[in-house]
């Protein structure tokens, strides 16, 4: 029993073994086929035949994921084609794969060179200084950085002025949409305060077309007297006349009776 379980390991160390044998044998020979394919790649980049070159870049980092220098040139041969957003991924798998602080540096300064053609000067200001902390005695970098920092300052003013337009002409937008609104408003004031002219207008006709029907009516109802027929008070004023001539003619008659009555004087015989 005890003799079979030491055969059993030694077959399955062996078996481990043979594999790993197997395994190393394929990682060397993909690394092999990425170095051929890297040097295929520098060929067409030094005959500026660029896409042709990241397309050999590409294969010979699909053999070996790790390999920092098919990745650093594929990112050149993408920055020489203007494809700066996609070379920036490379230079970055570059700064994690490398070991070296100088491929560091230089791949952090490839970074900044992309982002300034990108006219991302922050992003290019913290790349430089990234390289500079991998080999402080980059002046090329240095003086990269002083030019990013500049153009950063421009485009952080450019950009202050731009919001400052905006917001003016944002204001000026508003004040103008307030003014019509007003203008709006007070037409709408106005159109109704004629509205209401025109009805109270209407009302006061209508009033006065409604008083102008009564006084008819009224007028129409109030009794006439009939031509010939005497109302009571002009009876009763003729009646006072009459009775007034009546005592008149009775007075002057008493006076005519006095004066044609002689005196009866008495005899003096």
């Amino acid at each position: 029993m005890r003799k079979s379980f030491v055969n059993f390991c030694i077959t399955l160390l062996a078996f481990m073994s043979i594999s790993s044998v197997f395994a190393q044998r394929d990682t060397l020979k993909l690394q092999r086929e990425a170095r051929s394919l890297l040097r295929s790649g520098n060929e067409l980049y030094n005959k500026e035949k660029f896409n042709e070159a990241s397309i050999a870049y590409r294969k010979a980092l699909g053999k070996d994921g790790k390999y920092d220098k098919a990745s650093y040139n594929f990112g050149n041969s993408l920055y020489q084609g203007k494809n700066y957003k996609e070379a920036v991924s490379q230079y970055e798998l570059t700064t994690k794969t490398s070991k070296s602080k100088a491929e560091k540096a230089e791949a952090f300064h490839n970074i900044g060179n992309a982002m300034m053609e990108q006219k991302q000067y922050d992003q290019a200001v913290q790349a430089y200084k990234n390289a500079l902390r991998n080999n402080p005695n980059d002046d090329e970098t240095r003086y990269n950085l002083a030019v990013a920092k500049k153009k950063a300052k421009d485009q952080q003013k450019q950009n202050k002025n731009d919001k400052n337009k905006k917001d003016n002409k944002k204001d000026k937008k508003d004040d103008k949409k307030d003014q019509k609104d007003k203008q709006n408003k007070d037409q709408n004031k106005d159109d109704k305060e004629k509205k209401d002219d025109k009805k109270d207008q209407k009302d006061n006709k209508d009033d006065q077309k409604d008083q102008k029907n009564k006084q008819d009516k009224d007028k129409k109802q109030k009794p006439k007297p009939r031509p010939g027929k005497m109302t009571p008070e002009q009876m009763k004023q003729l009646l006072e006349s009459l009775n007034n001539e009546e005592k008149k003619t009775q007075k002057k008659m008493n006076v005519k009776k006095s004066k044609g009555r002689k005196i009866k004087q008495e005899k003096d015989w």
